[in-house]
């Protein structure tokens, strides 16, 4: 009994610190917002962000897992970080930014929000996660996930009307007129281009989840995880900025303004914190658990927007949400269920060979 009240205790623990993580990300997606209406370039950004966020955990990584790191870093486990560095840091965040450009915040949104099944359908190709469909569990993940995402493109498509649910009477973009328009675009070879950076981001994104799987089992340190994650993103980040931007100076220069205060925000946090989170929870429930709360950050943003940015909410939004949450009910439950039909095999198999024992003697 005291194992499953650890299970249950460490479950709760694991989904209060995902929503805790998405929260970040919508303060992150905030600060972007912000940035990008000051006129910096977001790849700028995106690379100031790793730097700020290796800055930020690196002294952690050294004084809290100079031991383990000793005994368990391998060769191996650089590659796991500089591969997690390059596909949910540098590249990742630059293509996903890219398709923004040539597409339209909705349209990469939706498919962003295809994530989960991505690893869902990745795991059990690698066999991280079970999907037996003969038993409740089963049913209730692969359920909960599509109902997830279903809120979510429910969200992005259908606006429906306005719900003054509050008015803060906060606009912390008090310019309108920003310097990076998103505009409508026709189904050109831009665009084309531009769906398939958002598919290929998605897909970089889900790969990442499941190499932080791999990695989280080899090597259970993540403090120093991170910390290689966001150092080589940070190199990676600068030479694509700088292969844009060439010599342009003028967007790397950061004053005692919103440029400084969102690179340390996104990096300190969106970088430095989330990703130990992240990796610790996919450590303890698994990448599926993780990519399960995606589509909770659309509702997340639109809830920050609506208090910091006068944005309206919709009644889509509301509705989304309500299939958000409940899909992401349903996959929590599937993995709760999954949990304790293992913890009762455990337990038949050792009363089994206890008795065998007993038999023998």
């Amino acid at each position: 009994m005291g194992g499953v009240r650890v299970k249950v205790s460490e479950r709760c623990l694991c989904t209060l610190t995902m929503v805790l993580v998405q929260l970040i990300y919508a303060l992150v997606n905030i600060f972007y917002k912000l940035a990008a209406n000051n006129g910096m370039s977001l790849s700028v950004l995106v690379a100031y962000r790793f730097i700020f966020g290796a800055a930020f955990i690196l002294p952690l990584a050294l004084l809290r897992e100079t031991t383990k790191t000793r005994s368990l870093f391998t060769f191996k486990v650089f590659l796991y970080g500089f591969l997690a560095g390059v596909l949910g840091g540098s590249l990742g965040q630059n293509l996903m930014l890219r398709s923004l450009v040539l597409t339209s915040a909705t349209f990469v949104s939706a498919i962003s929000n295809l994530i989960p099944a991505i690893t869902l359908l990745l795991a059990i190709a690698m066999r991280l996660e079970k999907l037996d469909w003969k038993r409740k569990a089963g049913k209730s993940k692969a359920l909960g996930t599509v109902i997830g995402i279903a809120g979510a493109m429910l969200a992005t498509f259908y606006k429906g009307p306005a719900v003054d649910i509050w008015n803060t009477h906060i606009n912390l973009i008090s310019d309108s007129s920003s310097h990076h328009h998103i505009q409508a675009h026709t189904y050109d070879a831009s665009f084309l281009l531009g769906a398939a950076l958002a598919v290929v981001a998605s897909v970089l994104y889900s790969i990442w989840f499941i190499v932080q799987s791999k990695v989280a089992k080899e090597f259970p340190c993540p403090y120093t995880t991170n910390a290689i994650m966001n150092v080589s993103a940070s190199i990676q980040g600068v030479a694509y900025s700088l292969c844009i931007h060439n010599t342009d100076w003028i967007q790397w220069k950061l004053g005692w303004n919103i440029r400084l205060l969102s690179v340390f925000v996104v990096g300190i946090l969106g970088s430095g914190v989330v990703f130990t989170l992240v990796l610790w929870c996919i450590r303890k429930q698994g990448p599926l658990f993780v990519s399960a709360f995606q589509p909770l950050m659309l509702l997340m943003v639109a809830i920050a927007g609506s208090l910091f940015l006068e944005e309206k909410m919709h009644l889509g939004m509301v509705l989304g949400a309500m299939l958000i949450i409940g899909g992401l009910y349903l996959v929590l439950w599937g993995k709760n269920m999954e949990m304790e039909d293992g913890h009762m095999e455990d337990s038949n198999s050792t009363i089994v060979s206890g008795a065998s024992m007993q038999v023998e003697e």
